[in-house]
């Protein structure tokens, strides 16, 4: 294998595709990168045995075609100390010694023989394919991805649910203490669902911020593949069933209030500097147009209190969140207004967008309330 290459555009191809490599890795081939010279593109692949990405760019003075594992880390850490220039990449292939030239001088860096790679996940014959917008994933994955859980006994909770049917594609992600809904309009051939783990999801959300094009998506019982116009995510989906996210979600809570997020949020960080450590616990009484936010530490006798106006609909109503939860959720609302649904102490609160134009999506935020010692 030899060929010329930009030292950016291959920092930048392995930069992307490594971040897929794992430091507890069983197998000590997936520390590697899987080079493949094939057409006048050069291929790179990763993978961790759940997830494999591959990215490829195009290169010149192709001499020798062919394929090597090269350690990911050396390859990384010398190729961050170049400026940009092109490099000739010269592979022996009988020692696999990885030979890197430069206008003023050479690296050498040891290789491995390919052969025992793990070969990349195919789907079967029942798998489905649709073509999703860029916008709508990048938004899907976004607004959800937060809420997600890290729990052993039950997985399922641990990534992103895609919910297809024929006329919206729903994004839902909850850890039983909170739960979003993400809506989007959207045409689809079939009723079908998946749930994609975390970390495929976290690397999805960066490739797609460069994307402009639609985004091929196919998936099995087993299996998901995301085909961008560069690279290619290849997926084990979490195997499960999904809990009812609809039944969970309250049908007509009585009591609305608007309010300003910002202000509504930073009343809460404020707030929250006295409430216990353990629990985070902020009390909200509302009545008459008023939110009054209060927290307090008994154990070192702290407290405080802040109340902020607002427009509020119902009865008056006492309810207790854990403040860093109240903060992720409205944090991850972007208009300047929102509405919080309420029915009582006991019930989970709903917190929505306030749209001043009809939208092609439909977002939705539950948070289940805390005990209030009285």
């Amino acid at each position: 294998m030899k060929f010329t290459v930009s030292s950016s555009a291959l920092l930048s191809l392995m930069a992307t595709t490594g971040k897929v490599i794992s430091n507890k890795s069983s197998l000590p081939i997936l520390e590697y990168f899987l080079m493949e010279l094939k057409d006048g593109k050069l291929t790179v692949t990763t993978s961790d045995l759940e997830t494999t990405l591959i990215g490829s760019i195009t290169v010149d003075n192709v001499e020798q075609e062919g394929v090597i594992a090269a350690p990911a880390k050396l390859m990384l850490d010398s190729l961050k100390e170049f400026a940009e220039m092109p490099l000739t990449i010269e592979v022996n292939d009988s020692t696999w010694e990885i030979k890197i030239t430069w206008q003023s001088g050479h690296l050498s860096i040891p290789g491995a023989s390919a052969v025992s790679y793990p070969a990349t996940q195919s789907l079967g014959a029942e798998s489905k394919n649709i073509t999703l917008d860029v916008d709508m994933l990048v938004n899907g994955i976004n607004k959800t991805i937060f809420a997600t859980a890290d729990d052993e006994l039950r997985p399922v909770m641990n990534g992103v649910y895609f919910d297809f049917s024929e006329s919206a594609l729903t994004f839902v992600a909850t850890d039983a203490h909170k739960l979003v809904k993400f809506s989007s309009e959207s045409e689809n051939d079939f009723a079908a669902s998946f749930i994609l783990p975390k970390k495929p999801a976290n690397l999805l959300k960066n490739l797609l911020l460069k994307e402009d094009e639609p985004v091929a998506v196919g998936f099995d019982a087993k299996n998901a593949t995301f085909d961008l116009k560069n690279f290619k995510l290849v997926c084990r989906l979490i195997e499960g069933n999904y809990p009812n996210y609809n039944a969970v979600i309250p049908a007509a809570n009585p009591n609305k209030v608007l309010i300003d997020r910002v202000e509504f949020v930073n009343g809460i960080k404020r707030v929250a500097v006295c409430s216990n450590p353990t629990t985070n616990l902020i009390r909200m009484d509302i009545a008459n147009n008023k939110i009054n936010l209060t927290a307090q530490d008994i154990d070192f006798s702290v407290s405080a209190n802040e109340t902020i106006s607002c427009s509020y609909e119902g009865s008056p109503v006492t309810i207790g969140f854990k403040s860093t939860f109240l903060v992720e959720i409205l944090s991850n609302i972007e208009t300047p207004t929102v509405v919080v649904e309420l029915a009582d102490s006991t019930r989970a609160g709903v917190f929505k967008p306030v749209y001043d134009d009809k939208q092609g999506s439909e977002a939705l935020m539950l948070l289940m309330p805390m005990m209030i010692n009285a």
